[in-house]
């Protein structure tokens, strides 16, 4: 029998409360030991990628209660609740169904009148097939001609994630002869955005995804009706051009106006749904569905590991409770995501709104507030442009930031230059192995100045290569830490209601039904 219950009425918990300060990473990298330790604490993940933690401010004590922790919280069960089809969305009383889009590991779950790993196959594949004959030829624009770019149209998870994917594989998909259309991105409300997109466009040679699960979401509504008026400035026909990622419930299904339509559900969070048609459109119709499928592949070997109950065979269960430690215990308030990786550039972003829109709540999933910190803030940027930037407080401020380290021991154009002895690859790999041991190890020094404490923990996920199949373990394992993260604090991981009352009152000014504040500060910017 599952039990939710708050973290500060576990034994174990209380336990863990006790183990501050256990261990100096200074020492444990700096001693006779280090190479051993390094090691030791390492998982593999799926995609080929191993999640190492050899330089947190943890040890044998300390996991051993992070284990009890996960034991009594029940975090396996409560995850296969979740892959059972049970409602673990408390506050929309909804089931959460993100990881089904990439593979079953529980029982089948019906809802809507279907079986709801069936119906995200046929999606897949329904996006496949236009995607091969948008490739093919076989769609052509109302001038006969093939289509060359893609362009979505989106905001929040519509977004952050696909376009982070996109990024994410280009130069792959490029050098591995995949890639097939550029893709583009519209999201924020500012005209300037999606003139700045719209103007760089072949607009008769472009294929426009509208994504929106509602059919309501205002900004990426008004988006559309921008990018209308350029298509039929153009002398296009704007049905030749649009498709749409929606509900089978929205305004947008069904609709004469796009050329096809593909489905989602209430099921699948916006910051959960790069494996759903939010990102299976412009991913397939970017570098072709074999390439999105591999992504799902990875996604669903990570989703499996993170069964395990042996938390040392569990990446994702030991990233998020190492996270709770430094979190409720160390009481570190942010997380630096930190890829040495160009292609990773926009993945920092993406993990801001997966974590911080999912685990900044105040209330437990039964509305009563809690009295324990929970998600931490999160930030980062690709390495070494980081170094050049925010890492002097990383390194000598007063806070002390966890940090998590991702790199790849080969680039994936796979083109380079030699200088000084060396290619940039390598001296990429050489900053980032050099960080880890900085941050952990310090230096001391006698002007104060150029002391460094050390002691600033730190992990490193690493690879071969940074391909569809490990990017897709890659976001798995963030998803399913935040999960995980999210059942210790006993907290609706996934509902949103945090961004809904600025939604309404914009909505009022919008109607002009302001007063006091709302009319004040309306007043100063809308004229």
């Amino acid at each position: 029998m599952i039990s939710w219950s708050n973290a500060d009425t576990l034994s174990s918990w209380k336990k863990l409360m006790s183990l501050k300060g256990m261990v100096s990473v200074a020492d444990e990298l700096s001693g006779p030991n280090a190479a051993a330790r390094i090691a030791e604490y390492s998982i593999p993940m799926g995609g080929n990628l191993t999640y190492n933690f050899a330089a947190k401010q943890v040890n044998e004590p300390v996991l051993k209660t992070l284990a009890d922790l996960a034991e009594e919280q029940q975090l396996i069960e409560k995850y296969q609740a979740l892959l059972d089809g049970e409602v673990i969305n408390t506050g929309e009383k909804r089931m959460v169904l993100h990881q089904l889009t990439r593979g079953q590991l529980g029982k089948d779950v019906m809802a809507d009148g279907v079986n709801k790993r069936d119906f995200y196959i046929n999606e897949v594949n329904r996006i496949s097939a236009f995607a091969d004959d948008v490739h093919s030829g076989k769609i052509l624009n109302e001038k006969g001609e093939k289509y060359t770019s893609v362009c979505q149209i989106g905001i929040g998870g519509s977004d952050l994630g696909p376009r982070a994917m996109y990024l994410a594989l280009e130069n792959w998909a490029k050098k591995n002869g995949t890639f097939k259309m550029e893709a583009h991105f519209i999201s924020n409300v500012d005209p300037d955005d999606a003139a700045s997109v719209v103007k760089s466009l072949d607009i008769s040679k472009t294929i426009f995804i509208l994504v929106s699960k509602s059919g309501t979401t205002l900004e990426t509504l008004t988006n559309e009706s921008f990018v209308k008026d350029y298509i039929k400035a153009a002398g296009c026909d704007a049905s030749k051009h649009m498709i749409a990622v929606t509900s089978e419930t929205s305004p947008l299904a069904h609709n004469p106006d796009y050329m096809a339509a593909f489905y989602m559900d209430d099921y699948i969070g916006g910051r959960y749904s790069s494996t759903s048609g939010v990102g299976g459109a412009v991913l397939s119709l970017a570098f072709g569905s074999k390439v999105f499928k591999e992504f799902l592949e990875g996604a669903a070997e990570e989703d499996k590991l993170s069964l395990n109950k042996d938390i040392r065979k569990n990446p994702a269960l030991m990233d998020a409770l190492i996270g709770i430690y430094e979190r409720n215990v160390q009481n570190y308030p942010a997380t630096a995501i930190l890829p040495y990786s160009q292609a990773l550039s926009r993945f920092p972003a993406h993990l801001q709104q997966l974590d911080m829109e999912s685990n900044g709540k105040s209330v437990n999933r039964f509305g009563e507030k809690i009295d324990y910190v929970t998600g931490p803030v999160i930030f980062g940027e690709p390495g070494t442009n980081g170094q050049h930037s925010f890492y002097q407080l990383l390194h000598q401020g007063t806070d002390i930031v966890p940090l998590q380290f991702i790199a790849f021991a080969e680039n994936q154009t796979e083109e380079d230059i030699v200088i000084k002895g060396s290619t940039s690859q390598v001296k990429l790999c050489a900053n980032v192995t050099a960080q880890i041991v900085a941050f952990a190890c310090g230096k001391k020094d006698e002007n104060p100045n150029k002391n460094f404490a050390g002691n600033r923990p730190s992990s490193l996920i690493y690879g071969k290569k940074l391909t569809p199949k490990s990017l897709g373990a890659l976001l798995a394992h963030y998803e399913n830490k935040v999960m995980f993260q999210g059942f210790v604090w006993n907290v609706n991981s996934f509902d949103q209601e945090g961004v809904q009352l600025g939604k309404k009152l914009a909505l009022s000014v919008l109607d002009g039904k302001t007063e006091g504040a709302l009319k004040a500060y309306a007043d100063l910017l809308i004229k």
